[in-house]
């Protein structure tokens, strides 16, 4: 190599994120035949112009040796020389399975903030003490068969009964239209969607409850409100119930809807904001159009984040189970205790053999936006993915939709489709969620506000009207990930305390749909 001009640090090029990886992550465009100095000193050339979010080899990888990122193996060697770009034509998908765990697994409990030191935001509380960061009035159809009438009542409602102004702590009528209800087997399909809509109804982040169906359907009021009052928590908010075809059909529903918000806008209205600690905000995490960055800046940025709000004594939920594949083994020894870790690996089976019984396998996940953002396969995509979830310890691990028994960081079981997981995790009781993209996503949700965290600052850039806050100073080298995680948290405190409305709000995204485990039609 030449010894005249200086050559440039791999920093200005690439990242190494653990200093056990023998691959780098590209941050702006090599050429071929690049001359890098490595940390140790050595140099190197770059054999390729790899592209941004994609790697290449920081030395020779012999084949049948793994390839590594993030200090575990991402894939193994077809045969790779130093500076070679990582792609399917030099690495196989093949990774080592670990599940062994051991018998005294015992991970301690996180270093919690003394009280006085923990922040506080200005919350809903609600009867039963739970608090809420929204206040709205939600219409909830029972069935595909009332969503129409559901979604005519929240759009008409808004628009002529509702205002900021009249309503100062109603924070809109909003609808959760879907496609589910009747047609469908009996079981588990029937019995998420219950449950999902019963959280919904229950959530603290809804103030009102009007409640409506066609009235022959599987899932018609009586069947819903036999579940959503029999159930251990008290449903105590203001709530009507509509029947379509009882009173007449579509316009007489929508006409019958619309005096119940006008009835029940005043009394949801008298609930105001108090200050609680943030101990009571329960976060979901989520990522969706992920890049090769995403695992690097915005998921351990919100990591560090959910690792403040864990040590304030809140809760933290992240789903999307196809994304722990290649790294449950991280997450399984992460368990509080070895029963927890067990449920790890379960959940995660569970998937694979539910998805294998329609032809699936999980790594199937990445889709062509992903790849093409450099994220090869399932592994790299999972090790980025779980970032999002901080570093303290795993207390349990639910259903989709269902509420977290424990404090903490929980696992819900879910698929990595945003449409779907993100509602589970509202339902299961997130309050607030912060979502990562490195490609740029605008996804909301009906009840929770959705954070949208970027991982580069070009997608930001380009998409600064629906993304709130971007990392990609991790990428720059302008911010460190500690730095980018105290913003995020208090970003969230913000959002949650509706000093600051998401992106995601003002374009009053409100994305519905929940995940059946049985697919079939009938």
């Amino acid at each position: 190599m030449s010894t005249t001009l200086k050559i440039p640090p791999i920093a200005d090029y690439a990242i190494i994120v653990d200093h056990s990886d023998n691959v780098a992550v590209v941050k702006t465009e090599t050429r071929e035949g690049l001359e890098i100095a490595l940390p140790d000193g050595r140099e190197m050339r770059v054999n390729a112009a790899v592209p941004p979010r994609h790697r290449f080899a920081t030395r020779a990888i012999p084949a049948g040796e793994f390839v590594r990122q993030y200090g575990q193996p991402i894939g193994t060697s077809l045969g790779i020389e130093c500076g070679d770009w990582i792609r399917h034509e030099n690495m196989s998908d093949d990774v080592p399975v670990i599940r062994e765990l051991p018998q005294d697994l015992h991970m301690p409990a996180p270093d919690y903030l003394p009280a006085e030191g923990r922040g506080t935001f200005m919350a809903f509380h609600r009867p039963d003490g739970r608090v809420g960061t929204r206040n709205f009035v939600l219409i909830v159809p029972t069935s595909m068969c009332a969503s129409h009438e559901a979604q005519q009542i929240s759009i008409i409602s808004e628009y002529t009964l509702w205002s900021r102004e009249q309503f100062p702590n109603v924070d809109g009528v909003v609808a959760i239209p879907h496609n589910k209800g009747c047609g469908c087997q009996d079981g588990s399909t029937i019995d998420v969607m219950l449950r999902t809509l019963s959280n919904y109804a229950d959530h603290p982040n809804v103030g009102g409850v009007i409640l409506i169906d066609l009235g022959c359907e599987k899932t018609n009021l009586s069947v819903v409100e036999k579940y959503l009052l029999n159930r251990e928590k008290a449903f105590d908010k203001p709530v009507a119930k509509i029947g379509i075809q009882e009173v007449g059909g579509t316009q007489a529903a929508i006409a019958q809807g619309l005096k119940e918000v006008e009835r029940m806008l005043p009394e949801v209205n008298r609930t105001t904001r108090e200050e609680v600690s943030v101990s009571e905000l329960v976060l979901g995490v989520k990522c969706g159009g992920s890049d090769g960055f995403s695992g690097i800046s915005a998921n351990p940025s919100l990591g560090r984040a959910a690792d403040v709000l864990v040590r304030s004594g809140g809760t933290v939920l992240i789903t999307e189970v196809p994304e722990f594949c290649g790294a449950e083994h991280v997450l399984a020894n992460r368990a509080k205790d070895l029963d927890t870790g067990k449920a790890v690996y379960e959940m995660v089976d569970w998937y694979k053999d539910f998805a294998a019984k329609f032809g699936a396998v999980l790594n199937q996940n990445p889709s062509a936006g992903n790849k093409a953002g450099g994220l090869l396969n399932i592994t790299i995509k999972s090790l980025g993915a779980i970032a999002k979830a901080g570093t303290t310890r795993i207390e349990g691990v639910v259903g989709y939709a269902e509420t977290a028994r424990n404090r903490g960081l929980n696992l819900m079981q879910g698929p990595g489709y945003d449409q779907e997981s993100t509602p589970g995790l509202v339902a299961a009781g997130a309050t607030v969620i912060v979502f990562t993209t490195g490609r740029g996503t605008t996804i909301g949700n009906a009840i929770a506000p959705v954070i949208k965290l970027a991982s580069n600052s070009p997608v930001f850039a380009r998409m600064s009207n629906d993304l709130d806050l971007s990392a990609g100073g991790v990428i720059d080298g302008t911010e460190s990930i500690d730095e980018v995680g105290g913003r995020v948290f208090e970003h969230i405190v913000k959002v949650a305390s509706g000093a600051e409305l998401a992106k995601a709000e003002i374009h009053k995204h409100r994305e519905f749909q929940f995940w059946a485990e049985q697919t079939v039609s009938l």
